[in-house]
């Protein structure tokens, strides 16, 4: 089997692709694959570290900046072309596009070929290049239930989750002792993102204050690049881990009794995956305020709380997880709501749905 994978921009498009990759790998030893994306963006670096065939494109995201804009309709042209060309040449069986403004020119190009498409969509809120895909694809992939009804036009579309949730049940369990904690205390996760946030770590350090002498423990990530100003002229108490960064965060979450997060995608599906309760403060810098109504979905479900940035203060949140974690009913009944919309066979239900859509 030949398979062309697209995807760009984010993590949260990126390694939900990587599941997938990884997936169908096992269940076909002779695999081939080729992986389109951009020329600037971390899959550039990423893809290209794993061994796996890479072709990069020229193109950017719309903006308000009409000369750039009108700039990227040429590369879009540009890219769609050298799509037709790879395309062409490689002789996929099927191509997956996975989000993010590179995969327009590579599902367009797979389309026009008759090549067989897929596409799958992370968030609650559908992303405007899947939208404007959904029409051309074979079968679009969900996260959430409740994305089903949204691609209006579409030929076929499946609820299956987010493929990232299934690694976070694999991966190796990081203890608490290891980050030098006590194994036998609770410990609550904070962490805005792989990047961190300036704003969530200001406003955090109450949170902190107050958490000095509470019964558990925290793992405060800041980001690599606010690490150093975090630390600056500040000592934190015995219960409290500051890390600029931490590799396989999932490892952790297994150990966790509770995090504190945005509400990306990736970050998601984990949660759901491990049925760990969560508090979230949705970022309010993203398209479409999508990661709101990622929290929301969960919210709704009675499966986690959220705390908008705007609303975020250190009283607050320190408030807010008291009462959760010395309600234990309240507690159980979050875990149960997670375990009842989460899903643990993502990987298996794409693959089966490929395999599908191959064979019609």
């Amino acid at each position: 089997m030949r398979i062309v994978v697209s995807a760009g921009g984010t993590g949260g498009h990126i390694y939900p692709a990587l599941a997938i990759i990884d997936k169908l790998k096992a269940k076909y030893p002779k695999l081939e694959v080729l992986y389109i994306g951009t020329t600037n963006r971390m899959e550039s670096e990423l893809i290209p570290k794993r061994g796996i065939p890479y072709v990069g494109l020229e193109i950017y995201g719309f903006t308000k900046n009409i000369l750039r804009d009108f700039k990227n309709i040429y590369l879009i042209n540009n890219s769609y072309r050298k799509c037709l060309k790879t395309l062409k040449e490689f002789k996929p069986d099927l191509v997956l596009g996975f989000g993010g403004y590179v995969t327009y020119p590579v599902i367009k190009a797979a389309k026009k070929l008759k090549i067989k498409t897929f596409l799958h969509e992370q968030n609650s809120i559908v992303g405007k290049t899947n939208k404007m895909l959904a029409k051309n694809v074979d079968l679009v992939a969900v996260s959430f239930l409740s994305t089903q009804n949204k691609f209006k036009g579409a030929k076929k579309v499946v609820y299956t989750g987010n493929p990232c949730g299934e690694r976070a049940l694999t991966t190796p369990k990081i203890t608490k002792s290891s980050l030098g904690l006590d194994d036998t205390k609770k410990l609550i996760i904070v962490v805005a993102g792989s990047l961190g946030s300036s704003t969530m770590n200001e406003k955090l350090k109450e949170f902190l204050k107050l958490s000095k002498k509470s019964p558990y423990q925290i793992v405060y990530i800041t980001g690599k690049s606010h690490y150093d100003n975090f630390i600056k002229d500040t000592t934190f108490s015995k219960n409290i881990k500051v890390l600029p960064y931490l590799d396989n965060l999932a490892g952790l979450m297994r150990n966790a009794s509770l995090i504190i997060t945005r509400a990306g995608a990736s970050t998601m599906s984990e949660i759901l995956a491990l049925n760990l309760p969560a508090i979230f403060i949705p970022s309010p810098y993203v398209a479409n305020n999508h990661q709101y109504y990622n929290a929301k979905e969960i919210v709704d479900n009675n499966a986690g709380l959220m705390l908008e940035e705007s609303e975020l203060d250190g009283k607050k949140l320190y408030q807010m997880v008291d009462d959760l974690l010395n309600n234990n009913q309240k507690y159980e009944i979050m875990k149960m709501n997670l375990k009842n919309l989460g899903k643990t066979s993502s990987s298996a239900e794409i693959v089966k749905e490929i395999e599908e859509i191959l064979h019609e």
